[in-house]
């Protein structure tokens, strides 16, 4: 069998790596990104690399005036911005903006990660197992011990049981085939934010290193700029279910459920992502994000005929923001909150007083904020 995950907002799934602005050129609308070896030996046969070597320690970008032939000639891959109007926006940015998180790649080219799909159906399976008693139990126990470093590992194997027992080992899913770059382009993105004005929850965007621009002024927001796959690109790859472990037998020994092992992981995917929407819609609505709730009712009505063709949807990879990797969605509840009050990372946010989290990472379509990343529908194929 094979899987066909198929990209439902700009998809970006990476490997961890960044694009330096000193490891690409935007020239024509579009990041021409600099095969730098080939680029040093070119340089190293006359005086040039020298001076060469000097900017890139010292520059914060390459200095198209003096060496934006590279970016004409010595490209290894060319990537349009989303919107021409990004070239200005990009000239006018500085600092970590200019990183560009990068699609995972190959010599062959990009692809999905298997581990990634696997991860983000693991994630929604562990949302439909656990319970606010359980929740209440690890709440209690951080209450009365010493607090976890990592709480949250103790309960899923819990829940989806030891490495020996993990509820996902009758699921193989391997790297999708690589993709052409031309499905790919650089979008802009900005951080909203929520914040209060007049005793009323309004809109803002987060700038870098701190501040808020007014939510009338996007153009004031500290912008991010990532490779992304359009809207609509399919990645396909082997999906494998194992036999041995539909046995009635062996998920008797096991203490597993009988039945369906796909039906049941996919009815608590688009669970998962039904409840993730609400929330969304929710957010989009306080924030007064008009296109950005229309692009959630759109993805609502997908997620409809997903269930009815026997397919669910995924939100993975970059820009899903902290919900989207959170089994738990109810951040309202008092023992979800009483558990993060005993990270550090997380105490300065609760104790705001607003909805938690107050951020959502917006793509920005034709210079304007208009949908959510990283959603994706996953259908399987004989």
């Amino acid at each position: 069998m094979r899987y066909r995950v198929t990209a439902l907002s700009p998809l970006l799934v990476g490997d961890g790596r960044r694009l330096s602005p000193i490891d690409y050129m935007v020239w024509k609308d579009q990041v021409s990104v600099l095969d730098q070896r080939r680029i040093f030996r070119l340089l190293a046969k006359g005086p040039r690399l020298e001076g060469y070597l000097l900017q890139l320690k010292r520059a914060d970008k390459l200095d198209f005036a003096s060496w934006g032939g590279f970016a004409q000639n010595y490209a290894d891959r060319r990537l349009p911005f989303e919107s021409p109007a990004y070239s200005a926006v990009w000239n006018r940015a500085s600092g970590d903006s200019l990183q560009i998180p990068t699609f995972a790649a190959g010599v062959a080219g990009p692809y999905l990660p298997g581990a990634a799909l696997k991860g983000a159906l693991r994630t929604a399976w562990l949302y439909g197992s656990l319970k606010p008693e359980i929740l209440e139990q690890l709440a209690r126990g951080i209450r009365n011990e010493r607090v976890l470093r990592n709480p949250g590992e103790a309960l899923e194997e819990r829940l989806l049981g030891d490495p020996g027992q993990d509820r996902m080992r009758w699921l193989a899913a391997g790297d999708s085939v690589p993709q052409q770059y031309a499905n790919f382009k650089v979008y802009l993105l900005r951080t909203a934010s929520l914040q209060t004005r007049g005793g009323a929850l309004s809109l803002g965007w987060k700038q870098s290193p701190r501040g808020t621009a007014d939510g009338r002024r996007p153009e004031e927001g500290t912008p991010a700029f990532a490779e992304m796959a359009s809207s609509g690109t399919a990645f396909e790859g082997a999906w494998s279910e194992r036999e041995f472990f539909a046995q009635p037998e062996v998920r008797r020994a096991l203490g597993w459920p009988q039945g369906s092992a796909r039906a049941r992981l996919f009815e608590a995917a688009n669970e998962y992502a039904a409840a993730l929407l609400a929330l969304h819609r929710t957010y989009a609505e306080t924030a007064r994000l008009d296109e950005v709730g229309r692009a959630v009712g759109n993805l609502e009505e997908r997620l409809a005929a997903a269930r009815a063709a026997g397919a669910c949807l995924v939100c993975l990879g970059w820009g899903g923001g902290l919900l989207s990797k959170c089994s738990w969605l109810d951040t309202s509840a008092p023992a979800y909150r009483e558990t993060l009050r005993a990270l550090a990372l997380y105490q300065a946010a609760l104790l705001a007083g607003l909805p938690f989290p107050k951020t959502r990472r917006v793509v920005f379509l034709n210079n304007q904020p208009s949908t959510l990343a990283g959603w994706a529908l996953l259908e399987i194929m004989a």
